[in-house]
């Protein structure tokens, strides 16, 4: 099998796992949003939001570190993930204790049920950080549809606990309900974690190692890229904590329903590219020229996937909100109520950044210079910190997420310049454009569609409509030959100067 088509074994699967997660993801949201409310649901993704901070410290940037790591040293598998997996448990018990007193420190918490959800979540937050340790031995060997079945299975245990808990166990107790949705979460990502452990020891022994030598390389190596997904998340997360300290839960609640919505498919690129990273950090370093193609794929790849997302979203944002939630979450303009849906609106313009800053920042982790990232992340969240305080207070949500869509942009050009700097590559802008000509003629075909298709279904029409645009999409992508046979022919054949899959497994 050629490597390409072995990238692309590995990332449909995790597409196909991810699109399976994010479906169950999104359920999830349509269950705590009726069953919580606008309020209920502010203090629901205020315990996610706050332990976002400290979940990102415990990773400190150890799981794509790993990756490479493991890439370079196949023979070192069980050194590696032993080590790394005793640092980073350390590292999470640590964080969630931390962040477990801070919330009840927090006096803004104090009348809320946000301290002993965070108590109860970050349990969760500790198994998965856990699990994704494991699942970097899956990555490294490119094995990654193992962890999208596990993934699957932790999940649809949680929302199986969730129906239970809303419509059998305290179906007219939303108090002790919310903690008991929490305990849900839980439950499925211990599941998962067993599933996720039972399969990777078939690979390579799991046991923890304390080689203290070995710990001071890889943190060497982890930390700053470490720090710049801190500040990122700084950036993408800070935004919530304002407007829930400044404007109140439910407003909270409404940005965080749009928020989460469009979280299940931030993760698309990083599934994406951790599958890309160690093929193009070998590319590299063996000064195989290959990399070149495999950098202007993977943009292709991720400019085709995020824009029909940009256009799409903005055309069906109302009636895709209406699907995921409650009328309570929706715009209504007669009335000077700004609902999820215009936050989805504006939020997925950042998403569009988001899939493809990721290529430039993973191909600085690959020269190892990912300590670059940190001046891009620095620069991004003193703006994303002080627009909001300018601006949530005037402007709430809406110019929580321009800031969003601002901050996004920076870094993809910080990225974007920094690895032009110490690689030589070039993307396809051509290919670029054909992209968007043809999520446009796409988008032109649904807004047209809508109205006809609402008389029919109403809001409902909008499954039909992604049916209908992803086909229109597809064609057109064809017809420009944004997909060409070079493309096609790298996916069904081996090729002489690809770097050997034996080498890389």
């Amino acid at each position: 099998m050629s490597t390409a088509r072995k990238i692309l074994s590995n990332t449909v699967s995790q597409i196909i796992g991810k699109f399976l997660v994010a479906i169950l993801g999104l359920s999830v949201i349509k269950i705590t949003t009726q069953y919580l409310g606008a309020k209920g649901y502010g203090d629901y993704n205020q315990v996610y939001e706050f332990l976002a901070f400290f979940g990102i410290a415990a990773d400190l940037g150890l799981f794509t570190i790993a990756v490479r790591e493991m890439s370079h040293r196949e023979e070192d598998i069980p050194k590696i993930i032993g080590n790394i997996l005793s640092l980073r448990t350390i590292l999470v018990f640590i964080t969630m204790a931390l962040a477990v007193i801070a919330a009840f420190l927090n006096p803004k918490y104090g009348n809320t049920k946000v301290p002993l959800g965070v108590a109860i979540a970050s349990i969760s937050t500790f198994l998965t950080i856990l699990n994704g340790t494991t699942t970097s031995v899956l990555q490294a060997k490119l094995k990654m549809h193992i962890s999208s079945i596990t993934t699957v299975i932790g999940k649809v245990v949680s929302i199986g606990a969730m129906l239970y808990i809303v419509f059998f166990g305290f179906p007219d107790d939303s108090e002790t309900g919310f903690y008991m949705l929490l305990f849900a979460g839980v439950l499925g990502n211990f599941i998962m974690v067993i599933a996720t452990d039972h399969y990777v020891r078939k690979i390579t022994p799991l046991d923890f190692r304390f080689d203290f030598d070995f710990w001071k390389s890889v943190l060497v190596k982890s930390v700053p890229y470490g720090l710049a997904l801190i500040l990122n998340t700084i950036y993408f997360r800070i935004d919530s904590l304002f407007i829930y300290n400044i404007r109140g839960q439910e407003e909270a609640g409404i940005y965080g329903m749009a928020m989460k919505m469009l979280e299940q498919f931030s993760i698309l690129p990083l599934y994406f590219m951790n599958s890309v990273l160690p093929v193009l950090t070998k590319a590299i370093r063996e000064k195989n020229q290959k990399y070149r193609d495999i950098i202007s794929y993977s943009f292709d790849f991720l400019a085709a996937m995020s824009v029909p997302m940009v256009v799409g979203g903005v055309i069906l944002a109302f009636p895709i909100v209406f699907i995921f939630s409650t009328p309570e979450f929706l715009s209504r303009i007669n009335e000077g109520f700004y609902g999820s849906d215009i936050a989805f609106q504006i939020l997925i313009f950042a998403l569009l950044c988001q899939f493809l800053n990721v290529l430039f920042s993973f191909i600085l982790i690959a020269v190892n210079k990912q300590a670059k990232l940190l001046y891009v992340s620095g620069i991004a969240v003193a703006v994303k910190i002080v627009s909001n305080i300018i601006f949530v207070p005037e402007y709430g949500f809406r110019g929580a997420a321009v800031t969003s869509v601002i901050t996004e942009f920076i870094i993809l050009a910080g990225v974007f310049l920094f690895a032009k700097k110490y690689l030589s590559f070039s993307v396809n802008f051509k290919n670029f454009i054909k992209i968007i000509f043809s999520a446009l003629v796409m988008g032109a075909a649904i807004y047209l569609l809508q109205p006809i298709t609402y008389r029919f279904l109403q809001n409902w029409s909008v499954l039909l409509l992604i049916v209908i645009g992803m086909v229109i999409y597809g064609i057109m992508l064809f017809l420009t030959k944004t997909i060409n046979r070079n493309l096609l022919g790298l996916l069904k054949k081996d090729i002489k100067e690809e770097i050997p899959i034996d080498k890389i497994q």
